[in-house]
């Protein structure tokens, strides 16, 4: 009995840090509550800008992500980008108290550091995309326009219909994951890091993840260097990955499928681009999803899996049509 409470105890515990964070390069606000925000601008000067964007990276990513907009474009439309890394990420402080709600919080208050303006758009990339549904839900007022790419879908929201999430084998690798990231955190640290696992980087490679043209996006791109076995050994990686995934994955304060049109008299847009071959997030529900909410316009690539924001034309496409309200008429033409 004493052994076996001894391994329920090292299960809920994490290793201590192993090193010291390396030195900070990028420029960092200060949010009310003391922790800092680290960021990165592209695009033209803001002052000079007609539309300012802010771009939220997935998990484990940062600010350092890949946005494939061309420069000509940029510059054409004077387009302003702001990116920054989420709570834990890169050079942000953690938020041991992070919650779907304190996302959108983060990004108004870094608006308004940065003078950005009353209004500005926002674009989040797969797991980034839980922070734009927040905004819709609790600062609409500040939103120009958003763009969802690849969104992840929460299993839990109460209005998506059984008959398509039961027997979703993706759900319950979420369940199972989302249990051990709550109640088991040192053995799911344990089992991410073990050497006779071929590697983290199965996320990466694995055709039950990613589609063909995915793996081939993966030959050219860095991938997720975040999700390695040398990354993942660090406690503040591993932490933050852990926080980010129970957050995104747990109950929230609101269901999305009940949220209102933001913008009643047309004055912005909303968009959900999805790929047909998605083996991350199933097209059928991104469907359903758009379907209960007519206000969201939704865009399928007929080839694009999880990884389209890479792929070429994509990043234009999204940006014609949240900004100019262009309707991209070829997106068999996108590709990796």
């Amino acid at each position: 009995m004493i052994g076996l409470l001894g391994m329920v105890y090292q299960a809920r515990q994490l290793p201590p840090p192993q090193r010291e964070s390396p030195p900070r390069k990028s420029p960092r606000v200060r949010l009310s509550d003391g922790r800092h925000l680290a960021y990165r601008e592209r695009g033209v000067p803001k002052d000079k800008s007609k539309y300012k964007i802010i771009i939220v990276h997935g998990f484990g990513s940062s600010k350092e992500m890949t946005f494939m907009a061309p420069q000509e474009m940029i510059e054409e439309l004077k387009i302003y980008f702001l990116l920054f890394d989420r709570a834990g990420y890169g050079e942000s402080d953690p938020n041991p108290k992070r919650t779907v709600k304190s996302e959108a919080l983060d990004i108004e208050e870094l608006a308004d550091q940065l003078q950005i303006g009353p209004k500005f758009y926002v674009i989040g990339v797969s797991m980034g995309s839980y922070p734009i549904w927040s905004c819709l839900k609790h600062i609409p007022h500040r939103l120009a326009g958003a763009a969802m790419i690849v969104p992840v879908i929460n299993y839990r929201w109460p209005s998506l219909p059984q008959n398509l999430i039961r027997e979703d084998y993706r759900r319950r690798i979420v369940q199972l994951a989302l249990w051990f990231s709550k109640y088991a955190p040192g053995l799911l640290h344990w089992w991410v890091t073990q050497q006779w696992i071929p590697s983290t980087s199965v996320l990466e490679k694995n055709p039950m993840c990613f589609s063909t043209q995915d793996l081939e996006i993966l030959k050219r791109i860095p991938g997720f260097p975040m999700l390695s076995k040398d990354s993942l050994r660090q406690k503040e990686v591993f932490d933050t990955l852990r926080r980010d995934f129970i957050v995104g994955f747990g109950d929230w304060d609101f269901d999305p499928i009940q949220l209102e049109n933001p913008f009643p008299q047309n004055e912005g847009s909303v968009h959900i681009w999805q790929g047909y071959e998605d083996k991350v997030v199933p097209f059928q529900l991104q469907r359903y999803i758009s379907g209960k909410l007519p206000w969201i316009q939704y865009h399928e690539v007929p080839h694009g899996g999880h990884l389209i924001v890479h792929y070429t034309g994509l990043c234009e496409a999204v940006l014609r049509a949240l900004l100019l309200g262009e309707e991209p008429l070829k997106l068999e033409q996108v590709r990796p």
